[in-house]
């Protein structure tokens, strides 16, 4: 499986919350609401999750092996890091 697009959102509120990324595989798959959030650590992926009953989160969608998400997160990162500030800017929720 290829990722074939990536595109960024950046969001405009201050907090962890820094970007919504929209995720196409082999041009015939897509995957919104990836989020990139600035932790202790640099920045990381959270994959689209909804709230459960109890109050939980899960994930509605996300990599199986920790391979593919290592590369994907790497390149949804590098995306983001070439997507100036001003350019698909969207306020948070």
């Amino acid at each position: 499986m290829e990722i074939t697009d990536i595109r960024v959102r950046r969001v405009t509120t201050e907090g962890k919350l820094k970007a919504y990324v929209t995720v196409t595989f082999d041009n015939s798959f897509v995957v919104h609401n990836v989020k990139v959030i600035e932790g202790k650590n640099g920045a990381f992926i959270a994959m689209p999750s909804r709230k459960t009953k109890n109050g939980e989160y899960k994930d509605v969608a996300h990599p199986i092996s920790s391979e593919f998400r290592g590369k994907l997160q790497d390149m949804i990162l590098g995306e983001f890091d070439k997507t100036p500030d001003e350019t698909h800017t969207e306020k948070a929720n």
